[in-house]
């Protein structure tokens, strides 16, 4: 009798609801409007042989990306993406965490540099680049005349407009606009810190170093990992700045992959090859992002 009714109850608990979903139909609507359907149509695009203007040669197969790969400006975009994403993130960790520690201290008007300090990352990126756009010219910008003043350097340099400059120029720019984003996220979980481990750790004869390493550092590494990797995305999918600065020049100096998906689908009207470039961007995100994810899980687990 008693299993009878234990049965009975485990398939009721096992038995859909309807009605669920009406709750997560609002969900799932907007998940494949905003996230699937894109996605799909951005596959499919990049089969075919499709200009802006609606024209469709029809499925090609692979022929698009295997164009891409035969381009030997290809080489160039892809390093172009590893040195943006790379060294704008590794700034942002650095600058952020460090900041992150500073905010984090006791003094006057604490409140108020907290709230300044997130000004960069609270200005819309197109105003952050016509600021910097002013700042960064060469005749009258105010970068190159405080430069010229310190005796730094004899003649204006033109930042924007050359080669060698021009791509480390959008990394520190797009530092500049991050790391409010990374050290506000940090000094929350270093806000979060019990202070008893602290004593703890100062009680075992840990000093300030000790403490940080033993204490802090892990209590804040889920939180950096999470940032890390959202920053990560963001950044290698940015091109706003690029885009308004150097327009991916001069020549293809600044010009990373979804940069060059824009600019193929958009400027030049062939969407299925740019399609092409934002497909393998999205595939080339996917796996680093799944390898640094088992990384600190395989990290995680052995402590």
């Amino acid at each position: 009798m008693s299993a009878t009714l234990a049965e009975g109850r485990t398939g009721a608990k096992r038995r859909f609801d309807p009605t669920i979903l009406i709750f997560v139909s609002p969900t799932l609507i907007l998940l494949f409007v905003f996230v699937a359907y894109p996605f799909l149509r951005a596959i499919w695009l990049s089969l075919t042989k499709t200009t802006l203007l609606g024209g469709t040669v029809g499925f090609v197969g692979l022929d698009n990306f295997i164009e891409l790969f035969q381009d030997p400006q290809f080489g160039t975009f892809v390093a172009n993406s590893v040195f943006w994403t790379v060294g704008g993130v590794g700034l942002q960790l650095v600058f952020g965490v460090i900041g992150a520690l500073l905010l984090n201290q006791r003094f006057k008007l604490r409140g108020v540099v907290r709230g300044l300090a997130m000004i960069p990352w609270a200005t819309p990126s197109v105003l952050v680049a016509l600021i910097w756009l002013w700042l960064l010219d060469p005749n009258r910008g105010l970068i190159n005349t405080v430069l010229e003043r310190m005796g730094l350097m004899a003649d204006p340099v033109a930042w924007l407009s050359d080669p060698h400059t021009a791509l480390p120029t959008l990394i520190a720019i797009d530092a500049w606009q991050g790391i409010p984003f990374f050290a506000v996220m940090v000094l929350a979980a270093l806000q979060a810190v019990p202070e008893e481990l602290k004593e703890s750790a100062r009680t075992d004869g840990c000093g300030v170093l000790g403490v940080f390493r033993h204490v802090v550092v892990p209590s804040i590494l889920p939180t950096v990992l999470i940032t890390l990797v959202l920053r990560l995305i963001w950044t290698a999918n940015y091109i706003d700045l690029a885009y308004v600065l150097t327009g991916g020049g001069p020549g293809i100096a600044s010009t990373t992959i979804p940069l060059q998906s824009y600019l193929t689908a958009y400027k030049q009207g062939q969407m299925g090859n740019g399609a092409a470039y934002a497909v393998i961007q999205a595939v080339i995100l996917a796996i680093l992002v799944v390898i640094y994810l088992r990384l600190t899980q395989t990290k995680g687990a052995k402590r």
